[in-house]
């Protein structure tokens, strides 16, 4: 009898069932980003900005009926939505960020297993997409979304097709690592800055996938959020998104062919990392980088540890 018990109790433990009846998940697969999700002051100039200027379909919002989404492909798109009138800091306008998940009910019971506080359940959109969102170490909203069976059809951008990074304001670069690369096993790819031995931007590709978020390093006495000092155009350029191209020159002249680049830009520039590049603002002064998506020559501060991402 004896034996007996130690042997069911060896299976369920090998099933990932503990003593206590409760299930060990495996951490489903992480293979891209979603979106970016942000804030306007001025919905009809940021629609201009994504879809005239950006090439983006534009889609109403299957989370929320207030918000507007702007797709570069089926998967990946930029939410936003009506500042908020009450907002005590009105220089934000980051909300969050979305990484495709296999599975978000097993993502969401990963991570309740592991002590991060996680809705009692995941929400459906009414496109048939699954998600849920949780806080990351300093609070930033990190949504994980399980696409639909039937993703919408979109008019392909002329500009992208694809979001491969995803940044946004960090302090404590230690206390984001033990939720990004030690719990869901996102992967060192690349650190820089203005200065060689610098690592004020810090990117992690996604375990499963080369796409990547960068952490934008903020100094401070600040532990989470915009500092103080840090003006909305600041955060802007740090809260921001970047669209995968081929070849920058080309992509330079697409946009202003098509009357494109009315608004903030940079010039085409080469970039610390070495990737050609090329900086375009949103009305509120999100960023959105155009990014070839191998580079040109060797980065600065480090040499990239992964492959980079592809069309």
């Amino acid at each position: 009898m004896i034996r007996m018990l130690v042997l069911t109790l060896s299976a369920l433990l090998l099933n990932g069932v503990t003593a206590q009846g409760r299930e060990n998940p495996q951490r489903p697969s992480l293979a891209s980003v979603s979106h970016l999700s942000v804030y306007s002051s001025d919905l009809k100039k940021t629609e201009q900005f994504y879809v005239h200027d950006l090439g983006a379909t534009k889609g109403t919002d299957p989370q929320d009926s207030a918000g507007v989404r702007y797709y570069f492909s089926p998967v990946q798109f930029v939410e936003v939505l009506p500042l908020p009138a009450d907002d005590q800091d009105q220089k934000n306008r980051f909300r969050g960020v979305g990484y495709n998940v296999a599975n978000a009910e097993e993502m969401r019971r990963y991570l309740d297993t592991h002590s991060i506080v996680v809705p009692a359940a995941v929400t459906k959109g009414s496109d048939g997409s699954e998600f849920f969102a949780v806080n990351d170490p300093e609070g930033n909203r990190i949504e994980f979304v399980q696409p639909p069976p039937h993703p919408i059809a979109i008019q392909p951008s002329p500009i992208s097709q694809h979001i491969m990074h995803v940044g946004y304001i960090v302090h404590d670069v230690a206390a984001e690592n033990d939720f990004y690369l030690t719990l869901l096993g996102f992967r060192p790819y690349w650190h820089g800055g203005m200065k060689d031995d610098s690592a004020d931007w810090i990117s992690m590709q996604l375990p499963d996938g080369r796409d990547w978020v960068e952490f934008m390093t903020a100094q401070g006495p600040e532990k989470t959020g915009i500092p103080t000092a840090m003006s909305q155009e600041t955060a802007g350029v740090l809260d921001h998104f970047a669209l995968g191209v081929d070849n920058i020159e080309h992509s330079y002249n697409l946009l202003f062919e098509r009357d494109g680049l009315n608004g903030r830009h940079s010039p085409v520039q080469l970039g610390r990392d070495g990737k050609w590049q090329l900086n375009l603002y949103d009305p509120d002064g999100t960023r959105a980088e155009l990014m070839e998506f191998h580079p040109a020559e060797k980065p600065c501060c480090s040499p990239f540890l992964l492959p980079s991402p592809t069309r």
